[in-house]
């Protein structure tokens, strides 16, 4: 085969947009995304676990009382939409930082 006549899957460099993996490889973008996703991902360790106590403290409300606790209801709120940030900037699904190094902590919809 010669280099006139590519194979049809050839992929054509089509500009600065599509970088070899060498360049990205050197590039210090993706290595501070990196950094930034590991400690992302901590934070969604954490904040998973809080949602499990936060679980935990609103069936106990609701099971010695028998109402909902309307604090642990925003903090649970809070929590799934942060965590949801987090994911969508893990998964890039965004470049937008959540909090705290980018975005405001996600407040919950006023019902």
């Amino acid at each position: 085969m010669s280099n006139d006549n590519p194979p049809i899957d050839h992929v054509v460099d089509e500009g600065p947009e599509h970088r070899g993996v060498e360049d990205n490889l050197k590039s210090k973008d993706t290595w501070i995304r990196l950094v930034f996703m590991v400690v992302y991902a901590v934070i969604a360790s954490v904040s998973s676990f809080v949602v499990s106590v936060v679980v935990v403290l609103g069936f106990l409300a609701v099971l010695f009382t028998g109402e909902r606790n309307r604090q642990l209801m925003v903090a649970g709120e809070t929590l799934a939409n942060y965590i949801r940030e987090l994911l969508s900037y893990l998964t890039y699904n965004t470049d937008d930082k959540p909090f705290p190094f980018g975005n405001d902590l996600p407040v919950p919809s006023d019902d």
